[in-house]
């Protein structure tokens, strides 16, 4: 059986909030600070997409189809590159038409919905592949929940929406002895297919790279020594990795640059598409995973965004909302119901100050979490308000 290598990006960027005060509430229901919005996307988009873009372009041309690349781009970042980096999404639908590249599916709000509404989940997930279809003419086959969020019945919901392929971590607490470098399928519904992350050598490039004077050729062999006890290696990593989190002087370019002919000249792995690695390869077990996990943190689990009680009573008032919001079919309003459920605005709320606490600070405009949860509610506050006039007000006869 070929070996594979799987890469996969993800692009995401939130909708940020700007200081909204309690005195705001009731008088001002403009939540999101789209200076920092715009000023932020168009500098990861010098620094990251645009360059990378057009470096797995150079790529493809070079390789054809034996270089291969998958993507999952959040609604939200798809909206704010249509209002401030036409260009980037350009860039994107350019990669699309080389046949060369998958768009996944997820949550059109980057949501921890899947951990609340299964209904409020299924319709992010059909929005997001109405965006995926509009912008792409592609109709998403792969499924990645936001920050490869996963459980069992996670899985089952995804499988009933029609997708038999997912993406998820290869938390070391869920599988043991097993290797995350094999096919797995859902525990619930076997049509579901399972592709883990190899965290280890992920985070050779996403974290470790700036410090550790790797190559693509010494890069390369790690792979290959890896793939002698393996079907498939999945190196999943954010985008922004390239030119924000490990800036050009690092030689991060350069690396990616190589790192195709390195891994075609020195393994025995071929690249594909998440999608093509479902079908190339036979599963060798299904995977109990009776409480959610994600690739965030030490732990792999929800602790990033619910870990405390500021998370939670903020999560939980949010949903309390829905059925209120669904009531006003409101397009606006639904649309900030969305965009409050970004997981960002959870995660800048986290309490964790140990071995991931530099990762926290790094995305965290908020001086401490504290702050974050205040401003977050206030926001909340003014939002049910919005909610209950729409709800209350005297329709026309």
């Amino acid at each position: 059986m070929e070996k594979s290598l799987c890469l996969y990006f993800q692009v995401h960027q939130p909708d940020r909030l700007r200081l909204y005060r309690f005195f705001d509430i009731g008088n001002d229901s403009q939540y999101f600070d789209e200076f920092a919005n715009r000023t932020i996307l168009k500098r990861i988009a010098q620094r990251c997409y645009l360059p990378m873009n057009e470096l797995i372009y150079e790529l493809i041309q070079k390789h054809g189809k034996d270089f291969k690349v998958a993507f999952s781009i959040s609604g939200a970042a798809l909206e704010q590159f249509e209002q401030y980096a036409p260009e980037v999404l350009e860039s994107f639908k350019k990669l699309a038409s080389t046949k060369c590249v998958e768009f996944l599916a997820e949550t059109y709000s980057h949501s921890l919905a899947s951990l609340k509404s299964e209904k409020e989940f299924k319709n992010q997930v059909k929005q997001h592949a109405a965006a995926i279809k509009k912008h792409f003419g592609i109709k998403p086959k792969t499924f990645r929940n936001t920050e490869l969020i996963y459980s069992d019945v996670i899985g089952e919901a995804v499988a009933e929406m029609g997708y038999n392929t997912m993406l998820t971590e290869g938390a070391r607490h869920i599988l043991g002895w097993k290797s995350p470098n094999f096919l797995y399928t859902n525990a619930i519904n076997p049509k579901l297919k399972l592709l883990l992350k190899n965290f280890n050598l992920s985070d050779d490039i996403a974290f470790r790279f700036g410090g550790n004077n790797m190559t693509s050729d010494q890069y390369a062999g790690w792979l290959a020594e890896s793939a002698r006890e393996a079907d498939i290696i999945n190196l999943f990593m954010d985008y922004e990795t390239f030119g924000e989190h490990q800036s050009a002087a690092t030689g991060i370019f350069e690396f990616m640059r190589a790192l195709p002919e390195a891994v075609l000249a020195n393994t025995e792995l071929k690249f594909c598409t998440p999608a093509e690695a479902a079908v190339k390869h036979q599963p060798v077990a299904p995977l109990h995973v009776p409480y959610a996990i994600s690739w965030a943190d030490e732990e792999r689990d929800t602790s990033a965004w619910l870990g405390n009680e500021l998370q939670n009573e903020a999560f939980e008032k949010l949903y309390s909302l829905e059925k209120g919001v669904m009531a006003t079919k409101d397009e606006e309003i639904i649309a900030d119901f969305r965009k409050l459920q970004e997981s960002d605005h959870f995660y800048y709320m986290c309490t964790k100050f140990f071995s991931d606490g530099a990762v926290h600070k790094y995305f965290n405009p908020y001086d401490t979490p504290y702050e974050a949860f205040i401003n977050y509610m206030n926001v909340l506050s003014d939002f049910a308000l919005r909610v209950e006039k729409k709800n209350n007000k005297p329709k026309k006869k």
